[in-house]
């Protein structure tokens, strides 16, 4: 059933209608329960009286089960006994579908811009029954005209009341496998992949290295950009136009993409409501010497969004022998001391001295730091904790409270379990490896984090890993450069909003984009191990969620309720506005309404606001753009939905929203296959002219075998039984054929390939060279992304021609078809 409340929102509604048929080519069914307000299912905090089917897991609370119960007796009170007896069950069913996790689904209220039906969609023989036995109490349950219309035909009816997908029709959905397994838990893919969503927070941002609280109850939240301003954000996510800080002055940086120096790392004091204190970790240059230095500044008396810059007092400054390996986070734990990590001083393999700096415990670089800044506003600027470990032993820093770290990047303490406060000041970081591992560590007094002896379980320097005094603490988990090339430590997820994620330790990898999350085995103490990915397809077709992000994530962060969030960016570099703040989503369950409101405390602001306008959209269903005035350098900018003008060139635009959609739902695409297993956003191009170009490009692929072949033309090889739909990819380059590595290689990369060669459908991107080694040719390309519509490889997002870090071993293949399935 389609209403069409303005031009764009109707087409908008046709094309949420085919992203449904687009994703039921995936399977029968699409799991994606919603409820009418257009959000997640909960489960109820109180028990539900009349709605009890839905007591577990649905989209009522205790206050709407009353209401519908009101609503019940209200409507059989116009029944005799006989009456009663008949349609009292209808009456009830029809009416709790509103607590049904599908509830958006069965009112057909996927899309917020449509008006919602007055009754749920029926399956037909339940229709049949319904209206036969109980037809009289249609009136009293909807004032729909057109239902009131069609009631006295029960063809007319029930065809009313037809659902546009019939798996989801009540009662047929309650008995459908595919609906109901595992409903209200994390959804994964095939391969394990938990599937989360995102919504935008922040964006054009540079290098967005750190966002904080300061526990004030105002739930402000502050970020930090690497070339050292901070930028205050409201609740609202409207941000202040004058930054809370601003040391780019002294803050040593470049624009060079990777420059590890710069502003780092931000905390406020626990007790900063009462002091107005904060402490930042930032590069300097003094005379031709580069440090660290960690610094004590206050917020202004007369502005409490604004720091007093002549407020700044120099905690500490460390030497840096060389200008990587920084470290970067400083923090405070339960205990109210400020933790400083240090890296171990930067080249590779910690060449300083003997043993190297990380396990000279004489040395402050890589190394845990703890000090006291508490009551140092006369004395000594920091105190030494009594209890620190190596306090009284001989040559031994007193700072030091556990050494053998290469370079941590980023570091939390875990809030502990809502409820039992089960995990509450346990301490994790993210050591970045060297040639081969990055770890994830659980912060102890004391302990050795093995480096340079050891990078992550394996040995580094096979003298100090045999050495019997090295008595070092292994990782919790870690993975090879193959899955990533650069830890970014993030948090145990304790917040209030998604309580599947309780427990949940969500990470990512700077380097290859690659989300991830470990949670503890109770019973065997392991930590368990879970590749997050975007969710495609309806997974995250909610209000205001997006399912992409930019590839580089650069830190993790959480607010003062306890949610979690990440940043990353298009462009490593200082100076790139691309950066991007992402909240993460559970889209499968959320936690009861009302049960995670809190009141921000007021904020007195001075400065002009600058509202918060989001730039990301979900995908799925690819919108043209209509910007015919934008220079090459100007991003398109997709109209929203909602509005309601229609002009000539609205409607062109429209004309060719509907030839897009009516081509993607004729030849599926590519969204016929599974996710992909780490989502990251690599530059955009513009998919119009992609789009126009892809029947032209077929007939080319079709001469790829001319004396000269194209720059990009690919080509299969290796398959045993010689068939052509399947094979390693080769591809032409800087003329030579070469071969492509299959680090972050994924079903939308097949789809360039096989779409190019001429077939409808990728059925399998192979990896680990299923197709043999192409040991005679280069390794092309590396770390390769497509967005699924590029004309070839060389259009999608890699490491440059003849760039990789891989092996023959690695090599990729694809399969490729024209129906949905693989031969044998």
């Amino acid at each position: 059933m389609l209403y069409c409340c303005d031009l764009l929102g109707c087409v908008w509604h046709s094309a949420i209608i085919r992203l449904y048929l687009l994703a039921f080519f995936i399977a029968p069914v699409f799991l994606h329960p919603q409820c009418l307000d257009f959000k997640p299912p909960f489960k109820p905090q109180d028990d539900l009286q009349f709605c009890a089917m839905y007591r577990n897991f649905g989209c009522c609370d205790s206050a709407k089960d009353k209401e519908l119960m009101a609503k019940f007796y209200k409507i059989m009170d116009n029944f005799d006994y006989y009456g009663y007896a008949s349609c009292a069950g209808y009456v009830q069913d029809l009416l709790c579908q509103e607590c049904s996790p599908y509830a958006a689904h069965l009112f057909d209220a996927e899309d917020p811009s449509t008006p919602i039906r007055t009754l749920p969609g029926l399956c037909p023989d339940y229709c049949s029954q319904f209206w036969l036995k109980c037809r009289s109490t249609i009136t009293l349950l909807s004032d729909d005209p057109q239902l009131a219309e069609a009631e006295p035909n029960q063809d007319r009816f029930c065809q009313h009341l037809e659902l546009e997908d019939p798996d989801y029709c009540y009662p047929h959905l309650l008995s459908n496998e595919q609906l109901t397994q595992n409903l209200g838990r994390v959804r994964a893919d095939p391969e394990g992949c938990l599937q989360l969503c995102l919504e935008e927070i922040a964006n054009g941002l540079r290098n967005p290295l750190a966002m904080v609280y300061a526990n004030d109850g105002t739930h402000r939240f502050f970020i930090a950009e690497q070339v050292g301003l901070v930028w205050t954000y409201l609740p609202d996510r409207s941000k202040l136009e004058t930054p809370f800080l601003n040391i780019t002055k002294a803050v040593l940086t470049s624009p060079w993409e990777g420059d590890e120096r710069g502003f780092l790392g931000m905390t406020f004091h626990p007790n900063y409501k009462y002091n107005r204190k904060l402490y930042v970790y930032y590069s300097v240059e003094i005379g031709f010497d580069e440090r660290i230095r960690i610094s004590e500044f206050r917020v202004s008396p007369s502005d409490m969004n604004v720091v007093d810059h002549g407020s700044e007092r120099i905690i500490l400054e460390v030497d840096e022998p060389a200008s990587n390996h920084n470290g970067g986070m400083v923090m405070f734990a339960d205990d109210g001391y400020l933790y400083i990590f240090t890296g171990d001083g930067g080249m590779a393999g910690d060449p300083f001295g003997k043993y190297g700096n990380s396990q000279n415990k004489s040395a402050l670089l890589g190394k845990v730091l703890r000090i006291d800044v508490d009551d140092n506003d006369r004395g000594p600027l920091y105190r030494i904790p009594s209890d620190n470990p190596f306090v009284h032993e001989r040559g031994a820093r007193p700072e030091v409270y556990a050494y053998g770290v290469r370079n941590m990047w980023r570091c939390s303490v875990d809030r502990g379990d809502p409820l039992t406060k089960e995990g509450k000041g346990r301490i994790f970081c993210g050591d970045v490896g060297q040639n081969k591992f990055e770890e994830i560590d659980i912060i102890e007094k004391g302990r050795n984090y093995g480096w340079r002896a050891k990078e992550g379980f394996s040995c580094y320097d096979k003298k100090l890993c045999t050495n019997s005094s090295l008595d070092d603490v292994l990782p919790i988990y870690a993975y090879p450069h193959k899955m990533g090339k650069s830890v970014t430590g993030g948090y145990v997820y304790r917040g209030c909003e998604y309580p599947n994620l309780n427990g949940m330790y969500i990470f990512g990898d700077f380097m290859s984009g690659r989300m991830m999350s470990l949670r503890e085995n109770k019973n065997t103490g392991q930590w368990d191990y879970h590749e997050i990915c975007m969710g495609m397809g309806l997974t995250c077709a909610f209000p205001g969620l997006i399912n992409n992000y930019y590839q580089y994530i650069i830190s993790f962060a959480e607010d003062e309720a306890g949610e979690l969030y990440f940043m990353s960016t298009g462009v490593p570099s200082a100076t790139s506005p691309t950066g991007v703040v992402y909240k993460l989503v559970d889209p499968s369950r959320r936690a009861p309404p009302r049960q995670c409101h809190y009141d921000p405390l007021p904020v007195r602001v001075k400065s002009k606001l600058i509202k918060f306008k989001p730039k990301e959209t979900l995908t799925g269903v690819e919108l043209p753009t209509k910007q015919p005035n934008l220079s090459p350098q100007e991003e398109p900018v997709r109209p929203h939905p909602t509005e309601s003008a229609a002009s000539e060139s609205d409607k062109d635009w429209l004309q060719e929203l509907m030839d897009i959609l009516k081509e993607q739902e004729a030849a599926a695409v590519t969204t016929t296959l599974p996710p992909t297993t780490t989502t990251t956003k690599p530059p955009r191009h513009t998919r119009r002219k992609n789009r126009r170009k892809k029947g032209k490009h077929r007939s080319e692929s079709g001469s790829a075998s001319a004396a000269v072949p194209q720059n990009g033309v690919v080509r299969l090889a290796g398959d045993e039984q010689g068939r052509d739909d399947r094979g390693r990819v080769e591809i032409f380059a800087n003329g030579e054929w070469g071969t492509v590595c299959d680090d972050l290689w994924n079903t939308k990369n097949a789809a360039v390939v096989c779409r190019q060669l001429g077939f409808r459908f990728a059925l399998k991107a192979s990896k680990h060279s299923e197709f043999g080694e192409g040991k005679s040719l280069r390794i092309l390309l590396d770390d390769v992304q497509c967005e699924g519509t590029e004309e070839s490889l060389l259009g999608c997002q890699h490491t440059g021609v003849g760039m990789h870090n891989c092996a023959h071993y690695e090599d990729a293949g694809v399969i490729c078809g024209n129906s949905d399935y693989v031969d044998a």
